[in-house]
Order: C-alpha cells, then structure tokens, then sequence
C-alpha cells in the first residue's frame, strides 16, 4: 500500500485553493461588467488576462 505523509496541514493547502479561487472570481466578474460595457481595453489589462500571474 502506499503511503504519503505532508508536512503542512491540508488546511494551508484549502486556504491557498480558497485565495486563488476568490482571485479569479472577482478578475471573471471584472472582466463581464467590462464585456457588458463593450471596453476594448480589457483585453490590455494583464490582471484580467492572467489574474494569478499578476503583481498585487
């Protein structure tokens, strides 16, 4: 049988899960509002294109 042993809780991973889950929630809810508004500047915004790569 295998086994696996972690050294950090399972709660660090769930919350980090949780923070980049809330990161592209908000970026996707940005990025419709702007859809709706018909801005063509949202595809020049790097924090809706890659909202977990971006600074911040």
């Amino acid at each position: 049988m295998i086994t696996a042993e972690t050294t950090q809780p399972a709660t660090a991973f769930a919350s980090r899960m949780a923070q980049k889950a809330a990161v592209l929630a908000e970026a996707h809810g940005e990025n419709i509002l702007r859809q709706r508004a018909r801005d063509p500047w949202r595809w020049r915004s790097a924090a809706l294109l890659w909202p977990l790569f971006s600074k911040g």
